[in-house]
């Protein structure tokens, strides 16, 4: 049995679900997101929380994945899903252009320019060095800010580049020869 699938989700007051088809919508404060339900999956409310049930063990590959994609819905439309970067480099910097575009700063001849999806919004501190990305879709936070440290991964030799905030980096030595 799946220790994830056999825990409720609790509903929040003001959070709502209809399920179509083989999709949830999950609708609360923050907005509308919708999560896929594999074949032999059920939701059910019981007493103001949120059972995920299937129907026999051959759907037990599903399960926990159901109940986790089910569960990251509600609390994106409860309190919303964040991630932060970390620009590290010498002139390494990043600004914000209008509501829906990033220009980063890397070292390259030219600035980069990284357009924002719909429902993802950025904070940039004062130093332009510390990233905030917010919104209510865990997976297009994520994507968004994996595509933004891709623009210039951590270098290993230096430890310049973008960065998620909690990710520790093991600096490597250089050539031993050279002095």
């Amino acid at each position: 049995m799946s220790r994830i699938g056999k825990k409720p989700i609790l509903l929040p007051a003001g959070v709502k679900y209809k399920v179509e088809g083989n999709t949830v919508l999950v609708e609360g404060p923050k907005g509308k997101v919708s999560a896929l339900i594999a074949d032999g999956i059920t939701l059910e409310t019981v007493g103001g929380e949120l059972h995920v049930n299937r129907d026999s063990d051959k759907h037990a590959a599903f399960h926990g994945l159901t109940r986790a994609l089910v569960f990251n819905a509600v609390e994106g439309v409860t309190k919303g899903w964040t991630r932060e970067l970390d620009i590290v480099g010498i002139g390494y910097r990043a600004e914000l252009k209008g509501k829906g575009t990033v220009v980063f700063t890397l070292g390259y001849s030219h600035p980069i320019e990284f357009p924002l999806p719909t429902g993802i919004e950025v904070a940039v501190d004062p130093k332009q060095t510390h990233l905030t990305i917010t919104g209510i879709d865990r997976q297009k936070v994520g994507q968004v800010a994996a595509d933004m440290r891709s623009l210039r991964k951590p270098d290993p030799y230096k430890n310049k580049g973008v960065r998620y905030s909690d990710e520790k980096l093991k600096k490597k030595a250089g050539k031993t020869g050279a002095k």
